[in-house]
C-alpha cells in the first residue's frame, strides 16, 4: 500500500487536487470487496483499482467530475442487466462506491497520507478512519496499535474493512510483519521479486556473502549474511517464514530455530523425500508431529510449478491465502 499512499502525497504535493475512490460496502459477486480504492488526478492518472471493467469505468468518470466540482459524491452500482443503477454486468452483485474529494495540498491528508507511509515502512499496522455524514467526508485520521487503549479507536481497528451505523469507515492501511526468505538462490530471487506487488516486506538471509547481495534482491528491504545455526533475529506472531537454503542440513539449522516461533506462516521447499527425512531428523530431537505440522511442505500451492518464477507464484499464491484467513492447510503431519 505504501505506493498508493505515496501517489496520493504526491499528487498533493504537486499541487493538484485527488479524488480517493473507495468501496463502501458489497453485496453478492462483486470484482473488489469493501475497502478497494482507487486514487484519480486530474491528468487521469493515478493508482489502484475497484475491480476494473465497467464499474472503474464509470467511477473514474465520476472521479474527474468530482475533481472539477470539488464535492464528494456517494453511488449505487448493480451487477446486473436492466435498470437505472445497471452497469450490464452480470455478476449478479452490488457496491456503494464513496468519491472523497481532497484538495490539492491539504495538509490534513498529507499528514494522515505520510503516517500511513511511515508506519508501513516501519512494519507495523495501521488503519485509514474517515468519517461519512449525508454522504460526505467530515474527518480523517491514521491510528495504529499505539491507539489501542482508546475504546472508541479500537472497536475499528479491525482486519477487514468496517462501515459502522455511526459513519466510521475503517480500512486496514498497514500490516506489520515481515517475509523472512532464508536462502538467496533463484527460486528466492524470483519470490521477492513476486512479493513486492503484493505489500509482502520481504528480508533475505544467506550465509553466503556472494548471494546475500542487495543487487540479487533489488525490492526486498533487507538483505543480510546469517548463521543458520544462529540467526539472531525476532521472528512475530506477524511474519511469514520461508526457507530456500542450498541444502538438507542448513534447511534443518533453520527449521530449529523458527518451527517454535509461533510465525503466522512457515514454509520449507524441497522433495517430499527430502522434508521426509528432515521431519524424522527433528522428532528425534524432541520436536513434536504437532510442532511440525505447522509446516508448509512441499511449500506453495500444487499448481505443477517448475520454474523459480513458477514456483514463486505458487509460494505467493499460499501466504496470499494465509494472509486472507483463507488457507489453514498444513502438509506437515
Amino acid at each position: 500500500m505504501r505506493e498508493f499512499w505515496k501517489t496520493l502525497i504526491h499528487g498533493l504535493e504537486s499541487r493538484q487536487p485527488v479524488c480517493l475512490v473507495s468501496l463502501l460496502s458489497s453485496a453478492g459477486s462483486t470484482p473488489r470487496s469493501a475497502g478497494a480504492m482507487m486514487a484519480v488526478l486530474p491528468d487521469g492518472s493515478g493508482d489502484g483499482t475497484i475491480g476494473g471493467g465497467n464499474v472503474e469505468f464509470e467511477a473514474q468518470k465520476l472521479a474527474v467530475e468530482v475533481l472539477r466540482s470539488g464535492k464528494d459524491e456517494q453511488r449505487d452500482y448493480r451487477f446486473v442487466q436492466g435498470n437505472d443503477k445497471s452497469l450490464g454486468m452480470i455478476c449478479g452483485g452490488d457496491v456503494t462506491v464513496q468519491f472523497q474529494y481532497i484538495a490539492p495540498g491539504d495538509e490534513t491528508a498529507l499528514n494522515v497520507f505520510r503516517s500511513l507511509v511511515e508506519t508501513d515502512g516501519q512494519g507495523r499496522d495501521a488503519w485509514l478512519l474517515r468519517r461519512l455524514e449525508g454522504g460526505h467526508i467530515t474527518g480523517m485520521r491514521a491510528v495504529t496499535a499505539a491507539d489501542a487503549d482508546n475504546p472508541a479507536l479500537s472497536a475499528l481497528m479491525k482486519d477487514r474493512p468496517l462501515l459502522t451505523k455511526d459513519g466510521w469507515f475503517s480500512i486496514p492501511a498497514a500490516k506489520a510483519g515481515w517475509v523472512h526468505i532464508f536462502g538467496a538462490g533463484h527460486v528466492s530471487q524470483a519470490l521477492a521479486a513476486a512479493l513486492h506487488p503484493l505489500s509482502f516486506r520481504c528480508a533475505v538471509y544467506d550465509d553466503r556473502a556472494e548471494f546475500a547481495s542487495p543487487t540479487l534482491f533489488p525490492t526486498a528491504e533487507r538483505v543480510a549474511v546469517c548463521d543458520f545455526q544462529k540467526p539472531e533475529l525476532t521472528i512475530t506472531p506477524n511474519d511469514y517464514v520461508v526457507v530456500m537454503t542450498r541444502g538438507h542440513q542448513a534447511d534443518y539449522e533453520v527449521l530449529t530455530q523458527v518451527l517454535r516461533s509461533g510465525a503466522r506462516y512457515i514454509g520449507c521447499i524441497g522433495s517430499r523425500q527430502k522434508l521426509a527425512l528432515c521431519r524424522d531428523r527433528l522428532l528425534k530431537e524432541g520436536f513434536t508431529p504437532e510442532e511440525y505440522a505447522v509446516l508448509h511442505a512441499p511449500i506453495g500451492l500444487s499448481i505443477g510449478a517448475q520454474t523459480p518464477e513458477e514456483i514463486a507464484v505458487s509460494v505467493a499464491a499460499e501466504m496470499i491465502a494465509v494472509r486472507a484467513g483463507m488457507e489453514n492447510r498444513r502438509q506437515g503431519g
